[in-house]
């Protein structure tokens, strides 16, 4: 039998359990929050500073206010470029504004210059890496952004095309009279030296020495030369006419014409409607000595003649020659004008391609909006002499001429594909409520 004072001792002993137990439970909340703490905590080593350097470059670049900031800059450049046509002409502009990394600046007369704005091909490269980086970090490959793909793409190719022709692409000129034949054209803006072993009545070996490498003092050795030819002088731009017989001035050289003739260097033009005629007096060096200086220029019409060990040379500054495996003869030009007017109306060349190693022989007719396209080439009808027997083809060598439709035509698509997505997701949707 169980009496009250039991009862009540059962009931303490329990409630003094009970109150000896929660300090025990406290403390293993305690500890397991503890541990809870310190397993989740934050971690003492540092992010990599590398990793963290790299996305602030990817940021930065995937900027829509590079963006921006680059299409300013854009706009700029092109006022000032047109601006600048008007002193420095088209040719000079394009290469001073257009066709380089940074303007430069300085004083008249001063021998440096500072950068004092970027050029475009700095601007358009880094709108170019602007926007595949913000193309890849912003853009998912999906079925309902196929369409902002294609356009990005266009854009992108089209940036990449202007760059490929300025860096690729060749212009030149083909001047043909009526039933001349010529297997090469030429760029009228740039000479070469040609040393020709004309020895063989058959064949001419020719020794072309590129503009750049005429620098004064500089001597210019081949394997093909059994002498070496010593820059005096070169003037890119210059006056050479004959010498007065009671002139005090000294001739040009020794040799050749330039033993009566004098050569005077001429600022150069910058202006698309002239050209800068080059000269340059070389001298002729042999194991033995010098055998004379020379004075050759775009001036001077025909090659001058020498002789070494029993052989003939020939010496001519002419443009730069770009040579093909086949030639093109002028059969015919025709120029057509408006009844009553001197307006040019059409301007007609006809002419045979003749290719040897190939076998091929066929007349073409070349004229305006209806170009030669041919061996990687584009001959244009660009100009022509004035008693109308002479043409002049601009000739055009660009591997790239086809990106800038292709890019054209996938902007177009992607356009359409996507209005066309999101006409019909939004139909759908509506359908479906």
């Amino acid at each position: 039998m169980i009496t009250r004072r039991q009862t009540m001792k059962r009931a303490a002993a329990l409630a003094a359990g009970a109150v000896a137990s929660a300090p025990a439970t406290a403390d293993k909340k305690r500890a397991a929050h503890a541990s809870r703490i310190t397993h989740h905590g934050p971690s003492t080593n540092p992010p990599p500073r590398s990793r963290d350097g790299l996305d602030r470059l990817i940021k930065f670049f995937a900027s829509l206010r590079l963006t921006v900031f680059c299409l300013g800059l854009g706009l700029v450049l092109v006022f000032a470029g047109t601006i600048a046509q008007v002193d420095m002409g088209l040719f000079k502009a394009q290469n001073e504004f257009f066709r380089s990394f940074f303007i430069y600046w300085g004083p008249t007369g001063a021998s440096w210059k500072i950068p004092v704005f970027p050029g475009g091909y700095l601007v358009g490269g880094v709108l170019l890496i602007n926007l595949v980086t913000a193309h890849f970090t912003r853009f998912k490959l999906t079925r309902k952004k196929i369409g902002i793909w294609m356009i990005h793409f266009g854009v992108i190719l089209l940036l990449l095309g202007q760059l490929l022709t300025d860096v690729l692409s060749r212009e030149s000129a083909m001047h043909l009279r009526e039933n001349e034949t010529k297997n090469y054209s030429e760029t009228e803006r740039q000479a070469e030296l040609a040393v020709i072993d004309a020895t063989d009545p058959n064949t001419d070996t020719v020794v072309a020495i590129p503009q750049p490498r005429l620098k004064p003092r500089d001597e210019i050795r081949h394997p093909q030369l059994p002498f070496t030819l010593r820059v005096k002088e070169f003037y890119a731009n210059s006056q050479a006419e004959n010498r007065a017989p009671d002139s005090i001035e000294p001739p040009a050289a020794s040799r050749g014409v330039g033993a009566n003739a004098v050569a005077k260097e001429l600022p150069k033009v910058t202006d698309t409607e002239h050209r800068d005629v080059p000269s340059t007096i070389v001298e002729i060096m042999t194991p033995s000595g010098s055998i004379g200086t020379w004075l050759v220029s775009e001036w001077i019409e025909r090659p001058q003649t020498f002789t070494f060990k029993d052989r003939t040379y020939q010496l001519a500054l002419r443009p730069q020659r770009h040579y093909k495996p086949f030639s093109i003869k002028l059969l015919k030009f025709s120029h057509g004008i408006y009844r009553g007017t001197d307006i040019p109306k059409n301007f007609a060349s006809r002419v045979v391609v003749d290719r040897p190693d190939t076998g091929e022989k066929r007349e073409v007719d070349i004229y305006m909006n209806n170009p030669l396209r041919y061996a990687g080439e584009t001959y244009y009808q660009a100009s022509f002499d004035r008693d109308d027997h002479g043409t002049v083809f601009q000739v055009v060598h660009n591997p790239s001429w086809l990106t800038p439709y292709f890019s054209c035509v996938l902007v177009g698509v992607g356009l359409v594909v996507q209005f066309c997505t999101s006409l019909f997701g939004f139909a759908f949707k509506r359908r479906a409520a």
